[in-house]
């Protein structure tokens, strides 16, 4: 097997397949499946995946591959037939598959060393690697120089003696604190010992200590653990009995919390009941998809945890995603102090090189446990057991730049290849889910009451409409207020969700109607207050708010709609005595600012919790009676087949956060539609009546889950361009499908603009459709060249979330 099949990290259609080179001797028998090499490629060297390893190839003359990246395989076996799956299903490039399984610190310019593992010296390694280390614990990898010793090293690195590291240049650096170890044998500590004087009290506490533990101790700890000086550490190091060196650490984004050990609580009746299938899945190694549908505050993450510890006591892994806005240290806390130090963290809010660190643990299977957001559904697990989706009806599941794919189904084509259940956990479904559990495709268990049979909260529906008829002009209907002003004197917590960010929506001059537009994106700019400045939330470009109105010349320019900040500043007006926590994209911005305004607020020093989507979900305070929706309508009329059925679902998420414990709760929901099916429902909570309606107005309709629907976008500088090359697209696929499927467009895309760049779309809704996929790829193909150079682009979602 001297020859390995590589995918090379060149994104293009004609790259997009893979290239054979030769292995050279010095690298026989150690390259495997799933490292990254560099090969070169055209006049220069690039980065590449081996896929696979044989023994002759059609082609005459191959190039050698350059040099190893990895010592051991970053994607496994299974991962890389994943990498295969995802690339039919989405459309994408292989190369794109993997690079989307693996850290950012895995794909940018790095810089290779050679490291000895914690608690190895070179005395420990062999003779001919032992000499690289004689005078430091890392060295630079140099190909040249190393070429020889690859085997020895490889032999090494198995063993767990050394590793490669990445320094990763401009992205990632290892964390290193000064440790403390001796530098030679226990006898001859005993030896140093006897030999000192009286007064080395210092020194002789360090040997005792050393004598007992030689492990490498942190600098710091050492000295505080000891009350001694760092220059009784420092005689010692002189005299060659101690050594001093920088040992990497890993970067804990949780290291100054301490959690508390949890043990497993006692499940009710139905929890049993649902629990049961689970375990029954996990012991016989059955794949099956459960979907666990339990109203809000119903325990659901006990069943989660305790099935985890099932899977964990076969000696297997676990994975737990759960939606990025829910990713609160809340949710964090009730894994960790459960699990301990077998739990990863991996999220959006990490920083490059701690999201490299939690990667690390899970691929050297220090770590049993994952929870995580979107990506880290591609955890290099060897022996799953189990993989948990809670929120699953959370469209930030869907990646929307490619690889396209959503991670229930990533979740659920892993699963498969490792034989154990899959967990969808939500109080509302997805229409999908749901009906795929009605036809017995999943598994339905059902939670329907809440702990100790707490009643869910009352819902009362304001028809904002009528608060205006009646004089009121605020922004909180004399309902809200009130009850606003109860909990104030009760010394009760409130959250008061709003579904927007900024101030105001727009930018208006009440005499001519201008509203300030982007210039690079037909989209209204939104006014943020701080900076008083205008925004595009699409392509970034802002500018000051003009005193007058550049059309008319009218000072009466004025922002409207409402956004959190406005809000804010209406509370310091009617209740200044109220002590009020802003969360959204603005104040959380920051590193650790999210955790600080939630802690802030559980301890009660707030009175009012106000925010975006992001208090909506997980939340879980004892002392929350009350929850106002300010404008329950704001999703209602985007134009998206979706929006009825993510409104309901927002709405019942945000109202059960108010009365989980001991105190009754409320919610108070302002609208102007109260009579739209989605917020009457919310009202009552009751999912299987939204889920038969909205099934029929799907049904009519011809939308999933009645229908599968692809989305073509097609977008270019020149409008004309735009046009015709859509207008040729949905020709074309037209004629390659059957007639039950309908080929919508092409229209012009909801945002017709970004970026200068025209947008035109073509959607299609088909029930089985063979010839689907073959169509879009022939597409893709034709207009390569083009798409090539930058200047046209076409972009295939074969499952959208998003229609805009």
């Amino acid at each position: 097997m001297n020859i390995a099949s590589v995918i090379v990290d060149v994104p293009a259609r004609q790259t997009d397949r893979t290239f054979d080179y030769l292995i050279p001797d010095r690298l026989l028998g150690y390259i495997q499946p799933g490292m990254r090499v560099k090969v070169p490629f055209g006049p220069r060297n690039v980065q590449g995946f081996v896929t696979g390893l044989k023994g002759e190839s059609e082609f005459a003359k191959l190039k050698e591959i350059a040099e190893t990246l990895d010592l051991t395989p970053v994607l496994n076996e299974e991962l890389l037939k994943l990498g295969d799956w995802l690339t039919e299903k989405t459309l994408c490039y292989k190369i794109s598959a993997f690079q989307a399984m693996l850290p950012a610190a895995l794909k940018a310019k790095y810089e290779k060393k050679l490291a000895l593992a914690q608690g190895v010296f070179p005395k420990d390694l062999s003779d001919s690697v032992g000499r690289l280390f004689k005078d430091s614990r890392e060295i630079k990898w140099d190909e040249s120089s190393l070429k020889n010793l690859l085997p020895s090293l490889q032999k090494e690195a198995a063993e767990g003696r050394i590793e490669v590291i990445h320094e990763v240049r401009d992205k990632v650096r290892k964390k290193k604190l000064k440790h403390v170890y001796p530098a030679v044998e226990k006898d001859e500590l005993e030896k140093q010992k006897a030999l000192l004087g009286q007064r080395a009290k210092g020194q002789e506490k360090l040997l005792c200590f050393f004598i007992d533990d030689p492990k490498p101790i942190e600098l710091r700890e050492l000295i505080g653990k000891l009350d001694i000086s760092a220059a009784s550490i420092k005689g010692l190091v002189k005299k060659g009995i101690l050594q001093e060196e920088a040992i990497e650490v890993y970067r804990d984004p949780y290291e100054t919390r301490e959690f508390v050990k949890k043990k497993p609580l006692n499940l009710t009746p139905s929890q049993e009941k649902v629990i049961g299938p689970i375990l029954s899945s996990i012991g016989e190694d059955r794949h099956e998809v459960f979907l666990l549908y339990g109203v809000t505050g119903s325990g659901k993450t006990e069943i989660y945890l305790q099935s985890i510890q099932q899977v964990l006591d076969k000696g297997e892994e676990a994975i737990v995603l759960v939606p990025e806005i829910a990713l609160t240290p809340q949710m964090v806390t009730r894994f960790k102090e459960r699990f301990g130090d077998l739990v990863a963290v991996m999220h959006s809010g990490l920083s490059a090189g701690e999201k490299y660190d939690e990667w690390r643990k899970i691929q050297r299977q220090e770590v049993k446990v994952v929870v995580g957001a979107r990506s880290a559904i591609f955890a290099p697990f060897e022996n799953l057991g189990i993989i948990i989706i809670d929120e699953e009806h959370e469209t930030s599941y869907k990646q929307e730049e490619n690889p396209r794919y959503h991670a229930r189904d990533a979740a659920i084509q892993r699963a498969a290849f490792h034989r154990c259940p899959v967990v969808l956990g939500s109080a509302t479904p997805s229409l999908e889910s749901f009906a795929r559990a009605q036809k017995g495709v999943y598994t339905l268990l059902n939670l329907p009451k809440r702990l100790n049979n707490k009643p869910l909260p009352p819902v009362e529906i304001v028809d904002m409409r009528e608060e205006l008829r009646d004089g009121n002009r605020s922004m909180f209907s004399r309902k809200l207020f009130e009850k606003l002003e109860d909990r104030l004197e009760k010394r009760e917590q409130t959250v008061l969700f709003l579904n927007k960010r900024g101030h105001s929506s727009f930018v208006m001059c009440r005499d001519c109607g201008y509203v300030a537009n982007c210039p690079h994106c037909d989209i209204t700019l939104t006014y943020h207050r701080f900076n008083d400045r205008m925004k595009c939330h699409y392509c970034g470009f802002d500018e000051g708010v003009p005193s007058v109105c550049p059309e008319c010349g009218s000072e009466h320019i004025r922002y409207f709609g409402t956004g959190t900040q406005k809000v804010e500043e209406e509370l310091a007006k009617l209740l200044p005595h109220a002590r009020v926590i802003r969360m959204d994209v603005d104040t959380t911005g920051r590193k650790g600012s999210h955790e600080k305004l939630l802690n802030s607020f559980q301890e009660g020093n707030a009175d009012i919790l106000l925010g975006t989507q992001m208090i909506a979900k997980g939340l879980d305070f004892p002392n929350i009676t009350l929850v106002g929706v300010l404008s329950a309508d704001t999703m209602l009329n985007l134009p998206d087949f979706r929006s009825s059925e993510k409104t309901f679902q927002l709405l019942t998420q945000v109202s059960g956060r108010a009365g989980r414990h001991d105190l009754p709760g409320e919610v108070v929901i302002q609208t102007y539609t109260p009579e739209h099916y989605s917020v009457e429902l919310a009202g009552t909570q009751d999912f299987d009546q939204f889920y038969n309606q909205e099934m029929m107005v799907r049904k009519i309709h011809k939308y999933p889950p009645f229908y599968y629907i692809s989305l073509v976008t097609v977008s270019h500088a020149e409008l004309m361009k735009a046009v015709s090359v859509a207008e040729k697209i949905t020709r074309h696929i037209s004629l390659k499908l059957s007639e039950e499927a309908v080929v919508l467009g092409p229209v012009a895309s909801p945002i017709p603009r970004i970026n200068d760049r025209y947008r035109y779309q073509c959607l299609i809704k088909y029930k089985r459709e063979p010839g689907l996929e073959k169509a879009l790829k022939s597409i893709l193909e034709h207009y390569q060249q083009e798409t090539a150079s930058g200047q046209l682009q076409i972009s295939v979602d074969l499952n959208p979330y998003l229609l805009m």
